[in-house]
């Protein structure tokens, strides 16, 4: 299983728009994408410009799919003026459980 996690800070008065715009990715991504196994969004409760999202692949072609895909663009496109600086993202391959 392949993942992507994603750490990401929205500006100060753009949370709002900035979860709107991941919470369409995860609602695009279980509609329409049947590699990706997983689009977890956690927003910080002490700190609402502060977003994680674990996302889970059946392998790399499909996390590569998600990441050039529309709803990953159209993240970008919404909320990239609205972000506070790079997003950290991490990749991964699952070694528990196997």
């Amino acid at each position: 299983m392949h993942t992507l996690t994603a750490i990401i800070r929205a500006r100060k008065g753009s949370e709002d728009l900035v979860r709107a715009e991941l919470l369409k990715v995860g609602v695009f991504a279980a509609a329409n994408e049947p590699g990706t196994v997983g689009f977890f969004v956690a927003q910080d409760p002490d700190d609402p410009c502060l977003f994680t999202t674990y996302e889970r692949f059946t392998d790399k072609a499909a996390m590569d799919a998600h990441n050039n895909g529309a709803a990953s663009q159209g993240f970008f496109a919404a909320a990239g003026e609205r972000l506070d600086g790079d997003v950290t993202v991490v990749t991964a391959v699952e070694v528990w459980p196997e």
